[in-house]
């Protein structure tokens, strides 16, 4: 992120552990991210694989705003798992977002595992012209 980028990421550990008995199956995931900035919004795009909707919690909160995803790995109904490797991770990411943008109207959508987030930015902090007249 640019200098002049004005959501900043609260939160930059790479991989940490959950406490208590998930704790020891499961790794809390960094999600990838990119951010592209213009005069009339943000936009997030964030790496979410293997989470559906109804595992994924995006809040904004005191100029917070956060990303808690949980990924499910399938497993067929009539089949018994007996061995396993692979964990399905849990994702969380915080931003911190300027005042400049509205976040009471953040537009968010999760297609293909990306989760994508789009905040205006308020009308008072869009440049504008101002005239200039004479005399």
């Amino acid at each position: 992120m640019s200098d002049n980028t004005q959501i900043a990421e609260r939160d930059q550990g790479a991989v940490t552990r959950q406490e208590g008995t998930e704790a020891r199956r499961r790794a809390t995931l960094t999600p990838s991210v990119d951010i592209i900035e213009d005069v009339h919004k943000v936009t997030l795009w964030a790496d979410l694989p293997g989470v559906s909707r109804d595992k994924l919690e995006v809040k904004v909160h005191d100029g917070s705003l956060t990303i808690d995803a949980e990924s499910v790995v399938p497993v067929p109904a009539n089949l018994q798992l007996v061995h396993t490797e692979v964990r399905a991770p849990y994702f969380s990411r915080t931003f911190t977002v300027s005042e400049d943008f509205d976040t009471s109207k953040v537009e968010a959508s999760l297609k293909d595992g990306v989760l994508t987030l789009t905040i205006p930015r308020r009308e008072e902090a869009k440049p504008r012209r101002i005239e200039v007249s004479v005399g």
